[in-house]
Formats: structure tokens, C-alpha cells, sequence
């Protein structure tokens, strides 16, 4: 699709794209980026300046292009978007997602293996920035659902320009642009762009919401209004984060053997639900009502996947530990596996056919003599088995050091302990 004559005062200019960029840093002296298009005008338009932002720096951008395959239009549509790109100079890749089937929870599910494919790319790229598309009207609609949700302060935050997982950046450079600006963008450079029938979709709540309101260009008062409120929202919950970031940084020790431990004298509850959600791996913190009656006098308990002790001789404060009865079961030992939701295997040297990687468990009774570690973090490693015998426990070096030199196992959860500094500008 096209669009007639434009105003150019309204394109996104470079000094303005960099602005956005520059708060979302640090970048390589050569950045690398990547950037997920739909094919609509909006990530169109971030493909064209996220591409001249990255050559001007003499770095480069990877264009992702998802066909989900759940229209019969869009394998059409997703090789029509590459070859948009690819006109440009624009290096491309298109990945198709498998197994996706109209039914329940469809926007979640395809929203989910969008986003898998999406670091998957990025991760055999070696790309550590994956820029997306979202846009001022897009951040309004999202204030609006989460107020309807009844979000507090930190969900009235909305989206977040900067978020770190475990691989990859995600970048939201846009948030402040209004959707009418991005169309303009794409006009002036003579590109075509894909309109996707689910925007009209009055069964989601998100278009429902963008038509009540009645501000497709985005430039209103009241889509302004929203986004000023995320962006203070943003400010407050950037400033609350960075607290807890000193505070564990002064007051907690995170052991690569995947458990943490705490100061006798306890911790803020929103610190506490911080280091829970860390050791339980999981994608969300417990709200923090259920940890606020442990956080301020710490006592032995288990909550959300995890389990607090005295520390004993590891230390005189508290030890917070994975609950063993919450671990997952054991999965193939491959390359790149992640047992646990926690624990990365990143290389396994030559390991036997059928190896499995799971907890060390009732074994745990036979490496007392192998470390100083108190049974229950004994427990909750990750080890190596072929069928029921227990090949190694690399974070251990058992049997013995020859044996786990060649495998690279490491404490991965899926969020970072704290959240990465932003600097947010005005809007």
C-alpha cells in the first residue's frame, strides 16, 4: 500500500532517531542491529532509519521479517517485505514460524513464537539490539489496557524503551514518534508497506481501543496525554529500579551455583521479590504483597519456587536457594539446552549418546565430600547422567576436572536481577 503527497516537515529526521538511540546505549564503535518488520508502514519506517543510523556508523542492520503463516496472504506478504527491503540494500531474513494453529490464545501464543524465532535469529546473527516498532499510538493503547487491568505505577510504565533478557536487547526507539510520522517516512521514500486486517480486528481489545480513540495519525492531545503519563510512569519505575539495583548490589551475593545469599537483617520487599524471581527463573517477580511479611524478618520458608535458610557456614545471614520440588525434569543434554528455565548448557565437549541434564537430587548425599556446599544447594545443581548414572557436576568438577573441562554450563535466568539504566527524554 501507498499513501499521496506528504508533509516533510513531519518526516523522522537522523539528528531525532539518534536522540532516541543515544538513551538506549552503549552500542559497539561498529553497531550491529537488528530490527523485526511486519511489513507495515510502522516498522518500515524503522527499517529505513535504523538502517541509515547504523551505516552512518559504519555498522549494519539486519532486517527480520516473520511470516507466521496464519493467512493465506502472508507468505505474499513477507516475500513482498523482503523484496521492499532488499531494493533498498536492506539485509534481510525471512523466518517462518511452524505449528501455529487458529485456537485458543492465538495473539499470545503466535505472539510468543514471534518473538522466539525473532532471538533465535539474533542469536545465530551474534546481534545483541533488536529494535522494534512500537509507536506513540501503539504506547497509548497499551496505558489505556493497562489501566484497565488494574496496573499499578510500575504497568502504567507501559512499554519500556530498553528491556534485557538474558540475549538479546530489546530496543523501542519510537515511542514518542506518532504513527502518522512513520507513514510519512515511508511515503518520502517510495516504498510500499502491507496493512494487516488484524489492526481492524474489533474481537482484540487493542483495536477496539485504537478506534474509540478517534487518533489514527496519533498526533492528539490525549495520545500525547498517555504518553507523557508512560513516560513519567517510566521515569518513577527507572528510579525505583535503580534502587534495588544498589541495594542488591551492596547487600546480596549471587552464586554461579544458581543461589543467593541475604544480610541477616533482611531486604526491601520489591528487592526481595527481585531476588526470587532470579533464582526461581522465572519471567515475572512475585507480587510484592507475598514476600513483604519475610522481606523485613527473614525466617525459613519457601515461596514462588524458592527456599530460605540460614546460611550455616557459608555465611551468617540467609541463604535462598531453588525449592527442589519446583525444578523441572530432566531434558536432553545438547548444545544450547537451558534446563531449569536457570541453566544454559553452551558446550558439552562429547558427551554420550542420550545424556541427560537435570538435578542432582538424592545424589546429592554423595558429593558432600566434593564441596563445602550445604545440601540444599547440593540438591538443586544441574548435573549429567546417562540413565541413572551421574556423569558429572560441572559447577563441582566431579568426578574430577578432566572430565568437566569440556563442558560450559552456566547460571542463565531468564531476566537480569535488576533492570538496565534508560535515560528517557521528555515525551
Amino acid at each position: 500500500m501507498t499513501a499521496g503527497s506528504v508533509d516533510h516537515r513531519s518526516l523522522i529526521t537522523e539528528a531525532e532517531f539518534a536522540a532516541a538511540m543515544a538513551g538506549l546505549g552503549p552500542f559497539e564503535p561498529y553497531p550491529r542491529i537488528a530490527a523485526a518488520v511486519s511489513g507495515g508502514a510502522d516498522s518500515m519506517a524503522l527499517a529505513l532509519v535504523a538502517d541509515a543510523w547504523a551505516r552512518s556508523r559504519a555498522g549494519t542492520l539486519l532486517a527480520l521479517v516473520v511470516d507466521h503463516g496464519l493467512r493465506a496472504e502472508s507468505a505474499d506478504e513477507a516475500a513482498a517485505t523482503v523484496a521492499r527491503l532488499g531494493a533498498r540494500g536492506i539485509v534481510t531474513r525471512l523466518l517462518r514460524l511452524e505449528g501455529l494453529a487458529h485456537g485458543t490464545a492465538l495473539a499470545e501464543r503466535a505472539r510468543d513464537a514471534r518473538f522466539a524465532a525473532l532471538i533465535q535469529a539474533c542469536a545465530f546473527a551474534g546481534i545483541l539490539h533488536l529494535l522494534l516498532g512500537h509507536h506513540a499510538g501503539d504506547q497509548a493503547e497499551t496505558v489505556l489496557m493497562r489501566a484497565l487491568g488494574g496496573s499499578g505505577p510500575a504497568g502504567l510504565a507501559a512499554m519500556m524503551p530498553l528491556v534485557e533478557t538474558a540475549s538479546v536487547r530489546f530496543l523501542r526507539p519510537l515511542l514518542s514518534i506518532p504513527p502518522a510520522r512513520l507513514r510519512a517516512t515511508v511515503v518520502a521514500a517510495g516504498m510500499a508497506w502491507v496493512e494487516d486486517p488484524s489492526n481492524a480486528d474489533r474481537r482484540a481489545l487493542r483495536p477496539r481501543l485504537r478506534m474509540l480513540r478517534l487518533d489514527r495519525d496519533g498526533a492528539g492531545s490525549a495520545t500525547g496525554a498517555l504518553v507523557a503519563a508512560a513516560a513519567a510512569s517510566a521515569r518513577g519505575r527507572a528510579g525505583r529500579d535503580w534502587k534495588i539495583a544498589s541495594e542488591l548490589a551492596t547487600r546480596v551475593v549471587l552464586r554461579p551455583e544458581g543461589f543467593a545469599l541475604l544480610p541477616p537483617e533482611g531486604l526491601t520487599p520489591r528487592a526481595m521479590a527481585a531476588v526470587i524471581q532470579l533464582i526461581a527463573g522465572a519471567p515475572f517477580p512475585p507480587p510484592t504483597r507475598s514476600v513483604a511479611f519475610l522481606a523485613d524478618a527473614l525466617k525459613p520458608a519457601t515461596l514462588a519456587g524458592t527456599r530460605l535458610l540460614a546460611a550455616g557456614r557459608l555465611d551468617e545471614g540467609w541463604l535462598l536457594t531453588r525449592e527442589p520440588a519446583a525444578m523441572a525434569p530432566p531434558i536432553p543434554a545438547v548444545t544450547r539446552a537451558v534446563w531449569d528455565c536457570r541453566f544454559r548448557l553452551l558446550r558439552h565437549g562429547s558427551l554420550p549418546a542420550g545424556a541427560t541434564l537435570g538435578a542432582v537430587g538424592d545424589d546429592a548425599s554423595r558429593l558432600r565430600h566434593a564441596s563445602l556446599l550445604p545440601a540444599a544447594v547440593l540438591r538443586t545443581l544441574p548435573a549429567i547422567r546417562v540413565g541413572t548414572e551421574l556423569l558429572a557436576v560441572p559447577h563441582l568438577d566431579y568426578p574430577e576436572r578432566k572430565v568437566c573441562e569440556g563442558i560450559s554450563l552456566i547460571f542463565s535466568p531468564p531476566r537480569p536481577v535488576a533492570a538496565a539504566p534508560c535515560r528517557f527524554g521528555d515525551a
